[in-house]
């Protein structure tokens, strides 16, 4: 273990015995959480933001359910499977949390998933992972996700950019993990039904520095590029793309014009305007709900983004629903957390951007939102809603039989060259 990430793991520690959120308490009045997120690697901020938003939702209980305290204790990971597993495994097994929140990325997700199997005295509940299998694959009966997926998120963008925009033919890159093959797979499955053309892949390594190779290698007679990178990965190649004379207009993966990146500074980020995307919210969404959480959001973090991150609405939900689910069962965890678990299965979920439900492997269907970059008067960088989509589920919205024989999205799922 290095030194950094010693002190910070020392200093999570020391801040775990700290976020009892309402005094001391004895163990019976307590319900202990786990709450787990990327603190470091490319998704360092992103993992802050979801971070703030799990603590919103506790804080706007006052630290209570149903007569019980709530007590939080963090963990980090950085978007590495085994790291997400050996902090979720200390929570549970050496802290004795009830319930724990999380992991962020979709390949955490998955092993999280897989992990929680062998503790079937403890619910899991998503904290943003979006990966499909974390829930379509051997799905585990004790884990649950409230948000939607990262395929679910991008159900509407392909026909979008290829009828209004005329992106006719597109090149993407993309991270090479189980996330965003879901997101290529959700933009493509519609885009290439549509007519559209996908004539080059770029999968590139989680955390990259120099992109000079694979923007070389980008063909010139695409219309488009899919650019599926989230954090400082999305940071570094738009930097690189512009310093390379990039010109062709980009669509978004969802975190990749998410709060965390529109933030950074360069002029890359002016070309960023109007670029089309599609995730599970949106910072314009025009409803006294959405309103209320921005605003709570502002005032409880000074120290947070103009608007809540993508992690910050997803962290938040999952924690709702965690407690919302306690709330249900007026606290009682008691055999085997079987009564909570059922009362979260028949949870509908009323979130800031409407109602969640969940289908039969505990996955969330609920509504996407397709974006544009806009500028603010401010000078703000935020995405406004251009469409809606109502209800999507984990088989993005299509008959069982057609996405079966279409299968999970990989490097090679689906393909239109």
């Amino acid at each position: 273990m290095n030194e950094r990430r010693g002190m910070l793991i020392g200093l999570l520690s020391t801040a775990a015995l700290g976020v009892v959120f309402a005094g001391g308490a004895q163990a019976q009045e307590t319900v202990k959480i786990g709450l787990l997120a990327t603190l470091e690697g490319p998704f360092a901020a992103g993992g802050q933001d979801g971070m703030r938003g799990a603590e919103l939702a506790v804080k706007e209980r006052g630290g209570m359910v149903a007569g019980k305290k709530i007590e939080i204790i963090k963990a980090s990971s950085d978007a590495k499977p085994d790291v997400a597993v050996n902090a979720t495994r200390k929570l549970v097994e050496q802290d004795k949390v009830q319930i724990m929140v999380g992991p962020l990325s979709g390949s955490e997700g998955i092993a999280v998933k897989d992990y929680s199997k062998s503790q079937p005295g403890i619910t899991f509940i998503n904290g943003s992972s979006g990966a499909q299998a974390t829930t379509l694959v051997n799905p585990s009966p004790n884990f649950f996700r409230f948000n939607t997926e990262g395929a679910q998120w991008m159900v509407g963008l392909g026909d979008y950019v290829l009828n209004d925009k005329k992106y006719k033919k597109m090149a993407l890159i993309a991270e090479d993990y189980a996330f965003p093959y879901s997101q290529v797979q959700g933009f493509m499955a519609g885009y290439c039904k549509a007519g559209g053309k996908v004539t080059h892949k770029a999968w590139v390594p989680l955390g990259g520095k120099d992109y000079s190779s694979v923007i070389a290698k980008l063909p010139t007679d695409v219309d488009a590029l899919l650019v599926v990178l989230g954090g400082a990965d999305a940071v570094n190649f738009l930097t690189q793309y512009e310093q390379n004379g990039g010109d062709k207009p980009m669509v978004g993966g969802s975190i990749t014009v998410d709060q965390t990146v529109l933030n950074f500074k360069g002029k890359r980020r002016e070309s960023l305007l109007g670029t089309p995307a599609a995730g599970p919210m949106a910072d314009s969404i025009d409803t006294p709900a959405w309103k209320k959480f921005v605003a709570d959001y502002k005032a409880n973090f000074k120290d947070g983004f103009p608007s809540p991150s993508l992690f910050a609405f997803v962290y938040y939900i999952n924690m709702k629903a965690a407690l919302d689910g306690l709330e249900a069962v007026k606290g009682d965890l008691s055999g085997g957390q079987e009564k909570y678990r059922e009362a979260l299965k028949n949870l509908k979920l009323q979130t800031p951007v409407g109602e969640i439900t969940l289908d039969e492997n505990r996955q969330a269907i609920g509504p996407t939102f397709i974006t544009e970059v806009a500028k603010g008067a401010d000078g703000t960088f935020y995405n406004k809603v251009v469409k809606t989509n109502a209800s999507v589920n984990q088989r993005l919205n299509l008959p069982k039989e057609e996405f079966d024989k279409m299968g999970l999205g990989s490097r090679d799922v689906p393909s239109c060259p």
